[in-house]
């Protein structure tokens, strides 16, 4: 089941829609969530921060998709503005308004790394497709990218600050929006308050189209061929800009900007690519969430939040028991399935040799949607935890744990049996090209 998620910026609801019928399936309560602050988390559950701070600083809660009540709250030393996570949904980065970056593991909360990332608050943040790569957009004007291998690296750590792998700075106010490409060689688009939008190649680090808008910028999001921009503005408008033509004729709105169409009262405020069709989802101050036929313009459905402004929008693929309200029964006998609230202090990892964290490889293997991913020190915790309990049911966790423990290991060695076949094939073919090229003694 494809569902459509929005938030408001105001103490309200998360709405939650059946993107094929617009039926709506239910509402989570409490909310109040910055713009980009909501996150699905690998696909299991709901995380927002949250913009009534607490006196001592801001909050991050947990919503498992098939309970309307927040199931866990996390207080920060610091209001929290953006949220991003990993594809597996591992890992969970929040950006502060001083301008820090918090990394969290999700299966036990830890706070394994934060940094200073930035001069002013930070307003975005984006994973690489493989999610090795962390980008950070902020109130400063500047983009940052950020080697996750780096920042794990316990040495570097204790010897130096975290440096940034390139940064991008032609911005002139806030950047208020950011998508990336994909694969390993991603564009970057970003969006400001200077009314631009900056195209980035990733490789070499350098500015590659500069469209500037009729109005200020809050939302973007590229079409899966990564050749149309869709652009959302303040005035209430949606402007389509070319990416990838070398020329592009001035219209009436500006260079590269060949469209423009809305429906909307005020502001739109996030965009959002449907998982399938052509299809693209906007959300708006007015309070509307609208679907739209990227390639007519058409309006295929509203749907209407009702309770404020619409700032976040999240498209997610779930399975139907996820989200139909029958499952809280199922989740109120089985208690609650999500990892535990993120943690304020940050972990020392000198209290635990056995601690590793671990950046997964994508696409390797078909994982379901409520797969658990988790480090080995996590793992062997839990074992020996188990181990104390000594209860029959322990037991039968102890073996499960082993077992997934070994499935891993096997995987590994898998991986590496798989590289070294081909780099052995590799070594091979250059071999047999220097035979076949040498110079033969024989030939006339």
């Amino acid at each position: 089941m494809e569902v459509v998620v929005a938030s408001s910026s105001v103490e309200s609801d998360i709405a939650c829609w059946d993107f094929n019928t617009g039926a709506e399936l239910l509402r989570y309560k409490s909310c109040a969530s910055p713009n980009h602050g909501l996150v699905s988390v690998g696909d299991r559950f709901l995380a927002s921060s949250q913009l009534r701070h607490t006196s001592d600083g801001g909050s991050v809660k947990y919503w498992a998709w098939s309970k309307p009540q927040p199931d866990a709250k996390s207080s920060q030393d610091e209001p929290i503005k953006p949220l991003a996570a990993n594809r597996e949904g591992t890992y969970v980065v929040g950006g502060g308004v001083s301008g820090t970056i918090y990394l969290w593991e999700v299966t036990s909360g830890r706070l394994l790394r934060k940094w200073d990332a930035h001069y002013r608050a930070v307003s975005c943040l984006r994973f690489s497709d493989d999610g090795t790569i962390l980008f950070s957009g902020s109130e400063d004007g500047e983009i940052r990218a950020w080697n996750l291998v780096t920042i794990f690296d316990d040495h570097q750590s204790q010897h130096e600050k975290y440096g940034h792998l390139l940064s991008f700075t032609e911005h002139s106010l806030s950047v208020t929006d950011m998508v990336l490409g994909f694969g390993y060689d991603p564009v970057i688009v970003s969006a400001s308050e200077d009314r631009t939008c900056k195209i980035w190649s990733f490789s070499r680090g350098t500015l590659l189209r500069n469209i500037v808008f009729p109005t200020i910028i809050d939302a973007i999001a590229m079409d899966p061929g990564e050749n149309l921009l869709f652009v959302g503005g303040r005035d209430g408008n949606i402007y389509v800009a070319a990416l990838n033509t070398a020329k592009t004729a001035s219209s009436k709105y500006g260079l590269h900007i060949i469209n423009c169409f809305s429906n909307h009262s005020k502001a739109v405020t996030c965009l959002a690519w449907g998982l399938s069709g052509n299809y693209l989802i906007s959300g708006s101050e007015d309070g509307m969430v609208r679907v739209w036929d990227a390639k007519t313009a058409n309006i295929i459905r509203v749907l209407k939040h009702s309770k404020g402004p619409v700032n976040n929008i999240l498209v997610i693929r779930q399975q139907v028991s996820h989200t139909i309200p029958n499952s809280q029964a199922s989740s109120r006998r089985h208690g609650s399935s999500l990892p535990p609230p993120l943690e304020k202090r940050a972990y020392e990892a000198d209290k635990d040799a056995g601690f590793k964290a671990v950046i997964g490889l994508q696409g390797t293997c078909n994982k379901s949607t409520d797969a658990v991913y988790i480090t080995s020190d996590v793992m062997e915790r839990q074992i020996r935890e188990l181990q104390q309990q000594g209860s029959a049911s322990a037991e039968m966790e102890i073996e499960r744990l082993k077992h997934e423990n070994k499935r891993c290991i096997q995987m590994v060695q898998q991986w590496k049996k798989m590289y070294d076949n081909l780099h052995q094939f590799c070594v091979n073919e250059l071999v047999d090209g220097d035979k076949g090229g040498a110079p033969n003694g024989n030939a006339p």
